[in-house]
């Protein structure tokens, strides 16, 4: 990792040259008074987001009974992230990445109080959740470039990678609780007030971002026109072997293996039985799908938290091409033998190891990808990130809906679960071929503080 001085104004003094344990080492990024307020709002509101979306993929199910209406509304919450998180990652290099933020968390704070408003009337229909969703993507699309490149803003480049473990592990922190209360409240109150706490909870992440004080200022030049700054990323990502492959294996694995989150419904409804029923006697519910769909979202979470804690305790970048392909094959694994699974518990059991795998594969990624691109293309390279992490997901969403009226949620599922370990066969492939440039790129970076060394960019971008 650099350990080239951070562009950031409020960087801390370094601690006492003893070296940190293993368990301190976790928390380095929380350090930095920006991350911190960041850290507390973001779980809060996390929290929030995972109601939503558990409360939002039962709503439609108990609407419409249909897997590939399911499939429908994670195509359409996630295409507008494949179709505008270019523009997305213009946004994030050529303006202040932390206005940015706090616009697209207060948009979103908005379209959750519509979909609130509208489940709690009873007035909700189908086609408002397509559009919600829809525009919720939109908002997303400027979201997490922004968000993604804001990080190192917030700690610099020495505790950037920490900084992604943390921001994963608190993602899937909220991924643990966020879908255990979301199967009380639609159990007890109905879909609606999960929708409410979720626009609530945003309110936190906005004050937190206000209260920061960061240098999160243009890195790209405004007089450049805007489709020369997205050729420019394009053929950056296009022409970099190294973050190529990556984010190729990110796009196979989103299209193939995650279409098991939108089916989870079908597994909790008709597929899985002999569980959950203590658990709900215990909170008084009658709705048993709903409860095991909260379990098993849960049970992923468990095993995603566990997984950006095992990245959090690293300090360094050796090695991670290597974790990237053992956990694409792990994820795929896992979940070939869940979609064999006929037990509820079994279920669960293999759904940590899922969780565990393919977020260490996610965070590993973004996190070599952020240590080998120049500051100034960084929102616009996270921008193409997203397209094929969260963008690609749609068109899987909408192919695993499909193929699961057709074949069935556990064969679809298991098909999911091959192509990703084909995918981990092929990066292992590939590793050898990258290796010596992933490393010239990471030296370059920390050389440089961030910029490209001009050697660097004329191999790479220019030739």
């Amino acid at each position: 990792m650099s350990h080239s001085k951070p562009s950031i104004q409020d960087q801390p003094e370094r601690p006492s040259e003893a070296r940190p344990g293993r368990w301190q080492a976790v928390g380095r990024a929380l350090r930095h008074r920006n991350f911190q307020l960041f850290f507390s709002g973001q779980l809060i509101s996390l929290i929030g987001t995972w109601m939503q979306t558990v409360a939002q993929s039962w709503l439609v199910y108990r609407l419409t009974g249909s897997g590939l209406l399911l499939g429908s509304v994670g195509f359409a919450s996630q295409i507008p992230v494949f179709l505008v998180a270019p523009i997305g990652g213009i946004t994030a290099d050529r303006a202040n990445r932390q206005r940015v933020v706090i616009a697209t968390q207060t948009a979103s704070m908005i379209l959750a109080f519509i979909l609130a408003a509208l489940t709690l009337t009873h007035k909700v229909q189908v086609w408002h959740i397509f559009v919600l969703a829809a525009l919720l993507g939109v908002v997303n699309a400027f979201d997490i470039p922004a968000r993604q490149s804001f990080l190192v803003d917030m700690v610099g480049k020495d505790d950037l990678m920490n900084a992604i473990a943390l921001n994963s592990s608190m993602f899937n922190g909220a991924r643990v609780i966020g879908p255990a209360v979301a199967g009380v409240l639609v159990a007890k109150l109905g879909e609606g007030w999960c929708f409410f706490v979720n626009g609530v909870s945003y309110i936190a992440v906005i004050i937190g971002l206000m209260l920061m004080k960061v240098d999160a200022s243009a890195r790209a030049s405004a007089k450049t026109p805007p489709l020369e700054h997205l050729k420019e990323g394009f053929q950056f990502v296009r022409r970099t072997a190294p973050i190529r492959a990556l984010l190729l294996l990110l796009g196979v694995v989103s299209v193939t293996g995650m279409p098991y989150v939108v089916l989870m419904p079908i597994f909790a409804d008709k597929i899985l039985h002999g569980g959950g029923q203590e658990f709900a006697s215990l909170i008084g519910s009658h709705d048993l799908g709903a409860v095991r769909l909260g379990i098993l979202m849960g049970a992923a979470g468990v095993g995603a938290l566990l997984g950006a804690l095992t990245l959090a305790m690293r300090s360094g970048t050796k090695g991670l091409g290597r974790w990237v392909a053992a956990c694409c094959a792990g994820f795929g694994v896992s979940l070939i033998l869940f979609a064999l699974s006929k037990s509820f518990w079994l279920s669960v059991a293999l759904l940590l190891p899922v969780g565990y795998f393919i977020m260490l594969q996610m965070a590993s990624s973004n996190t070599l990808i952020q240590v080998m691109v120049p500051d100034v293309l960084r929102g616009r390279v996270m921008a193409v990130y997203s397209m094929m992490f969260m963008g690609m997901a749609p068109l899987g969403a909408l192919l695993g809906g499909a193929l699961s009226d057709r074949l069935g949620a556990p064969l679809t599922v298991a098909i999911g679960g091959m192509a990703s370990v084909a995918g981990a066969w092929w990066f292992s492939l590939q590793l050898p071929k990258i290796r010596a440039e992933a490393r010239q790129l990471i030296v370059a970076q920390a050389m440089a503080g961030g910029e490209p060394a001009e050697e660097m960019t004329t191999r790479l971008v220019d030739e």
